[in-house]
């Protein structure tokens, strides 16, 4: 639970982060203050949603496109980020291609570094303690 409460966390962290170098990088991107709040929810939780949901039809219908999960699952999580008014609004065939690649390429190496390196660490450091204590 702590785990699954940890990467929620690091994916409103790193889509923040996300949605900033997006909005300044790309002419396209539309976002206001408050709307980036909104598109920050939004496409957090499209992303925890989508992303498990993709991986299940890829993995059913087409074995080979599992790679690009990621990619899919960000592409429809900023599309669905669109829908609400007043968050983020992208214009543009190439904007769309590049919004979904840096921010892929933000959430997917940020929760690598932070998931794999940080918070994994420091569950085997809780879990070697508990086993020490209970040892005791």
């Amino acid at each position: 639970m702590i785990r699954f409460l940890l990467q929620i966390l690091s994916q409103l962290v790193l889509g923040a982060i996300a949605l900033i170098v997006v909005h300044f990088t790309l002419t396209g991107v539309t976002l206001t203050f408050t709307g980036f709040f909104i598109a920050l929810g939004v496409f957090t939780l499209s992303h925890v949603i989508l992303g498990p949901f993709v991986l299940s039809i890829a993995q059913r219908y087409a074995a080979p496109l599992t790679g690009g999960v990621g990619l899919i699952a960000t592409l429809l999580a900023l599309w669905v980020a669109t829908w609400f008014p007043g968050g983020i609004q992208i214009a543009g065939f190439e904007t769309w291609i590049l919004a979904t690649l840096i921010v892929w390429i933000i959430t997917t190496l940020g929760g690598w570094i932070i998931m794999g390196l940080i918070v994994d660490r420091m569950l085997k450091k809780r879990a070697a303690g508990k086993l020490v204590r209970s040892v005791k």
